[in-house]
């Protein structure tokens, strides 16, 4: 079991502060660099420093629907090392809700709106075929910046894992709760019940939309979705409390879903400004939550080693 004193769970061979920063120099030519993960504990905030290079095989980039080239990064986030319970969930805005354990970011929205008009409020779906953003097999693609990013199930990290079937941490979420890829515990307080997929308690509204795109909501926009509480086995964001193998004695954690909302849209903790595109700031807990785990961000043994 990891303890306080197990600060950093991988040093990188390449020190992160090498990197060049995101937009500068030629694009690189050849195999991507190595995927370099730091993360160090201190203070009661988790520091995690990556490259944002993935440690598995990436789809093509450029392709015919995505025009950018994977670039190495230079993140730097903070989450709290033992995170509490906020009195009101936070909407997510458009940022990265949380971080991989091999440093990639989850980054569900999109750029995309109806009529290119963000004031309109449909802003549309990755996932729903509508739209082909050029996405690979870990349903990520590449922004702009050369930021390679998961809008979904980042099922080259659950493979290279081995626990594509098992409640399996793969990340952590910007207030500091874990991330779980879709399995789950049928009895959130049971470690010994079926572990079976989770469901998410999204469903698609009836009827149709009554402005901007019309038509049938079909899924096109995130619009189209609304939360049906107890539909599913989660809440509206996309968590439960209960007991994980990393966390025995029970935490609330989020869920990558296959459905909508795959990665959550809202926080149930407090986000660290350290996930915001304007940058850094300091945090602030709530209330208490419950349970604790492994202080130095993942299992027994460490992650994110770069294979």
């Amino acid at each position: 079991m990891l303890t306080l004193c197990s600060v950093a769970l991988f040093w990188s061979s390449v020190p992160l502060f090498g990197f060049q920063p995101p937009g500068f120099g030629p694009p690189p030519s050849g195999p991507l660099p190595p995927n370099q993960v730091q993360i160090v504990v201190k203070g009661g905030y988790r520091y995690i420093y990556s490259n944002g290079i993935p440690n598995h095989e990436a789809g093509q980039f450029p392709n015919q629907n995505n025009p950018n080239v994977i670039r190495p990064q230079r993140y730097q986030f903070r989450v709290a090392a033992n995170p509490k319970m906020a009195r009101n969930i936070t909407p997510l805005s458009h940022s990265p809700f949380g971080v991989a354990l091999n440093g990639v970011v989850f980054d569900p929205g999109t750029a995309e709106f109806w009529n290119r008009d963000r004031r309109s409020g449909w802003n549309y779906e990755a996932l729903n075929g509508k739209i082909n953003l050029g996405l690979d097999s870990s349903n990520a693609h590449v922004q702009p910046s050369g930021s390679y990013h998961y809008h979904g199930l980042p099922e080259g990290l659950i493979s290279k894992l081995g626990k594509a079937n098992e409640v399996t941490l793969i990340g952590v979420a910007a207030d500091g709760f874990p991330i779980y890829s879709q399995y789950g515990y049928a009895d959130a307080e049971d470690p010994k019940s079926e572990v079976r997929k989770m469901k998410s308690s999204y469903q698609l509204k009836r009827g149709s939309r009554p402005q901007g795109p019309g038509g049938s909501y079909d899924g096109t926009f995130t619009a189209d979705y609304q939360y049906v509480a107890e539909s599913g086995d989660l809440d509206e964001c996309n968590g439960r409390f209960g007991v994980t193998p990393d966390y025995p004695e029970g935490t609330y954690h989020y869920y990558i879903t296959a459905e909508f909302p795959s990665i959550p849209r809202n926080y149930r903790g407090t986000p660290d400004p350290s996930f915001q595109r304007r940058g850094p700031g300091p945090g602030g807990p709530g209330p208490p939550g419950r349970g604790s785990g492994p202080p130095g961000f993942g299992p027994p043994g460490g992650f994110g080693r770069g294979q």
